[in-house]
């Protein structure tokens, strides 16, 4: 079995799949939940942080994540991290029943900027707990399970509270600043610049001279600090404005479009379906 670009298996046969969750359009999080019947293992160096969460207690498991090896029995709940990038692998000789969640660093990135943290990087771990990143897991296996009940953007901020608490409990600052990383204090000015010209047309230069950079090297700094170029994040910014608008009643989409700084409704219809895989209809109050 295949999950990204991890590899999962068992002693005979397939591992019985409890949930699976690849949602539409450009979210964050994808999960899968499995269960092992006596030996399992995997393996794999992903393009994605993998995070692992042990939902029953599990006998004698072997982790690896790069060089670092620990050999533990884990309980219920217990936590392990890998960023993406790093090569791990775990065995056990017992069973086993474990969700798996991959977590586009992009959009992590974009959540630690927004929480005024571009600089901060998500740590190994090869074991540990976290009883509030594990609620969330639970409300996206319940979500997944049940069809998708609380409708098209209930799966877009649980993941953003899950990318959240990562960002919050297990990503670490390093001990001398970035190179061509902006700063907090410069993304918070960029972004209320763009906020107070929503619905006007903003140019990268602009963005530019505000982080008190040439247009060039702002273009390559921010892309690193925020993981999307100046022009995604302004489309970001005016696609959550007008996501707000519409979940709050607003029913003419060429007027939402116009305030938000989109040219049409046809436009921002066309933003909504790749970010959330919906019609704007689809977004109700």
């Amino acid at each position: 079995m295949k999950f990204g670009e991890v590899q999962w298996a068992q002693r005979d046969g397939a591992p019985t799949i409890l949930t699976t969750a690849v949602p539409r359009g450009e979210r964050g999080v994808s999960l899968l939940r499995a269960r092992f019947a006596q030996a399992a293992w995997f393996k794999g160096t992903a393009r994605q942080h993998l995070v692992f969460l042990q939902m029953l207690p599990c006998h004698r498991l072997n982790c690896r994540i790069g060089e670092r090896r620990l050999v533990h029995e884990p309980s219920a709940g217990a936590l392990a991290i890998c960023p993406a990038g790093v090569d791990c692998s775990a065995e056990s000789e017992a069973d086993m029943d474990t969700v798996l969640l991959a977590v586009e660093p992009s959009q992590l990135t974009l959540v630690a900027a927004e929480a005024d943290a571009p600089q901060d990087r998500l740590k190994e771990r090869l074991s540990g707990y976290d009883t509030q990143l594990l609620a969330i897991v639970v409300r996206l296996i319940a979500e997944a399970r049940a069809g998708y009940p609380n409708g098209p953007l209930f799966w877009s901020e649980t993941s953003d509270d899950f990318m959240g608490r990562l960002v919050e409990s297990h990503t670490s600052s390093p001990v001398r600043s970035l190179r061509g990383v902006i700063g907090a204090p410069t993304l918070r000015r960029i972004r209320e610049y763009i906020s107070e010209h929503l619905a006007e047309p903003i140019e990268v230069a602009e963005l530019a001279s505000v982080s008190g950079r040439s247009p060039f090297h702002f273009t390559r700094a921010f892309a690193r600090s925020v993981g999307m170029t100046p022009h995604r994040y302004v489309v970001h910014l005016r696609l959550r404005a007008a996501v707000a608008r519409i979940r709050e009643g607003r029913t003419r989409l060429a007027d939402v479009a116009a305030e938000t700084g989109f040219s049409d409704q046809s436009h921002l219809s066309r933003w909504i379906r790749r970010v959330h895989g919906v019609a704007p209809s689809d977004i109700g109050p």
